[in-house]
């Protein structure tokens, strides 16, 4: 089995500062640091110990996160959190589907839904319609047991990630896209960027049966037999995770100082050392006008950022030496 890339990172990085990693030898995501001190740490995945147990645990509640937030006087995504009628039951709430759609044409659609604590952007939608969210509301809710609608912010998207007082990496994500060359239909064009994905060690990311692409699709009358003409952008999803299939512009060498200064205060204020602060504006290279925070991630995967080029795998390199750094002490 290929090695996950976070683990390979670890053990190339381990070994310049004399530590063993021990690693579970079937799946090889889970395992421990021994270090020359004689202390030792785990990690699972992007999991590591370098922050604090309950602000990790609340980072994963997205409800959670823009309560304490906004409590901080930060400028986050309006919107409330909606129950399956039996969880509804249980907390002597109202709050279910049919509560959520006068909530979303209260915001005013296009809205987007999204299940309360999944990552990845998993399910993630805008929605235009009554028929839109009552399709992806429930298939939220058959596995989940709440969603979050929020009211929907134009704008440019940006991951912002830190380590303690350091931007470790900044760029701008871009959701998945394909551009028409005047003679390939759109599954051509989505299967050539899959190859694309693949070449570059992202994997098979696009899912060809996302009902959400083929919603995007029809809202634009276009379907998987469609000839795009030349240079024809089209968007396949909202969502602009990388690991959905989005595309980065790496900024960590032009990120304005106002936006450095945000997201490390944001870090901090959640009880965080490490972080990836998701952010909504015009532009992080230039002076801060106006923002709107998305998320905040306590475990940010880096692996399709390392595969834009070897200045930002070096940079992701870089990162978890100083996290190794740092757990050793701890």
């Amino acid at each position: 089995m290929k090695t996950p890339f976070i683990t390979s990172i670890i053990e190339k990085v381990a070994e310049e500062i004399g530590a063993v990693v021990v690693v579970e030898p079937e799946y090889r995501y889970v395992g421990y640091i021994k270090f020359k001190n004689g202390n030792r740490t785990f990690f699972r995945n992007y999991r590591f110990n370098i922050n604090y147990h309950a602000s990790a645990e609340i980072i994963k509640d997205k409800d959670y996160t823009k309560f304490f937030l906004k409590e901080f006087g930060y400028k986050t995504t309006e919107g409330k959190t909606f129950f399956t009628e039996q969880f509804c039951q249980a907390i002597n709430s109202n709050r279910n589907i049919e509560v959520g759609f006068d909530y979303a044409q209260e915001l005013g659609f296009p809205v987007i839904v999204k299940p309360l604590n999944l990552t990845h952007g998993i399910l993630v939608t805008k929605v235009y319609t009554k028929e839109e969210y009552y399709k992806v509301a429930q298939k939220i809710l058959q596995n989940n047991y709440a969603l979050i609608i929020e009211r929907f912010y134009s704008g440019n998207d940006y991951r912002i990630l830190v380590l303690d007082d350091e931007i470790v990496v900044a760029y701008q994500r871009i959701p998945l896209l394909i551009k028409g060359d005047g003679k390939s239909t759109v599954l051509e064009l989505m299967q050539q960027k899959q190859e694309n994905f693949i070449t570059n060690d992202r994997g098979k990311i696009i899912k060809f049966e996302d009902e959400r692409i083929q919603t995007n699709l029809q809202r634009l009358n276009f379907n998987f037999n469609t000839i795009l003409p030349k240079d024809k952008i089209v968007y396949l999803l909202d969502n602009a995770n990388l690991s959905s299939g989005g595309e980065a512009i790496d900024l960590t060498e032009s990120i304005h100082p106002d936006f450095k200064k945000l997201a490390i205060n944001v870090t901090k204020d959640m009880g965080m050392r490490l972080a990836g602060v998701d952010i909504i504006t015009n532009d992080i290279t230039s002076p801060m006008v106006d923002y709107t925070i998305i998320e905040v991630n306590g475990s940010p995967g880096l692996d399709h950022y390392a595969s834009l080029g070897e200045a930002q795998h070096k940079r992701v390199e870089n990162l978890y030496l100083k996290v190794l750094k740092a757990l050793e002490n701890q």
